[in-house]
């Protein structure tokens, strides 16, 4: 008889690579999306997107129910901090510019602690190839995993199943397991629950289903700074 296979913990921000890795991953295992909420100005948006996704086939079958867990960042990030006011850097700002300071450690732990109470073992995360992060290199999550096993006594893998990947790729994945991409929610910005289309994120986002040659359905509510024309807004 075949043993059944393990759910698998995903943390899903609602952005796009989070969503395509609950969808890819529902596809061998159970999965059980996990939210943490740490008082960032778009997280009510990030959150209307994953209830949207909820009700869609691509979040159906093996995926559970979202679980949204607490754990502010506003005692340590301070008012003026961009990413609690909701007024993040230009469009072409690079990567290094927008880190956020312990987010993967924050974020994981919360999750460990609810994973080892739910007796998963395994818990994914969606850092694609590039990130210039530190705590998104393969030494940080294999170290991660073995503090938070030896932490709460009980054996827990961080995995990046998408760290080779671009974020082309991800959207070409998406679309190859009709995830409604649209419906994502990546964005440092947003209003009305519309991408702002003018922060870099939104602009991770147009480049990738250019490269992709997938049409871009994301609403923006500005034009690229670019002037690109292969998407709309």
């Amino acid at each position: 008889m075949t043993k059944p296979a393990e759910t698998v913990a995903v943390l899903c921000s609602g952005g796009l690579d989070s969503v395509v890795l609950v969808a890819h991953l529902a596809q061998e295992s159970p999965v059980q999306p996990i939210y943490v909420s740490v008082g960032l100005a778009w997280e009510s948006t990030e959150r209307a997107a994953l209830a949207q996704l909820a009700a869609t086939p691509a979040f159906g079958g093996q995926v559970s129910p979202l679980i949204v867990l607490t754990m502010t960042m506003t005692d340590v990030y301070p008012a003026s901090h961009w990413a609690v006011r909701g007024t993040p850097p230009a469009y072409d700002t690079p990567d290094e510019d927008v880190y956020l300071a312990g987010r993967n450690i924050t974020l994981l732990s919360k999750a460990a602690v609810l994973c080892a109470s739910a007796g998963i073992h395994r818990i994914a995360i969606g850092p694609l190839a590039g990130n210039p992060f530190p705590d998104a290199t393969p030494a940080f999550f294999a170290a991660m995993g073995r503090a938070l096993s030896l932490g709460l006594g009980h054996a827990i893998e961080v995995v990046a199943p998408f760290a080779s990947m671009h974020k082309a790729d991800v959207v070409k994945r998406g679309a190859e397991l009709g995830v409604p991409l649209e419906r994502s929610m990546s964005c440092m910005n947003p209003a009305g629950g519309v991408h702002c289309g003018l922060c870099s994120k939104c602009r991770e986002r147009r480049d990738a289903f250019v490269e992709a040659g997938i049409p871009d359905p994301t609403t923006y509510g500005a034009p690229s700074p670019r002037g690109s024309a292969t998407t709309r807004s």
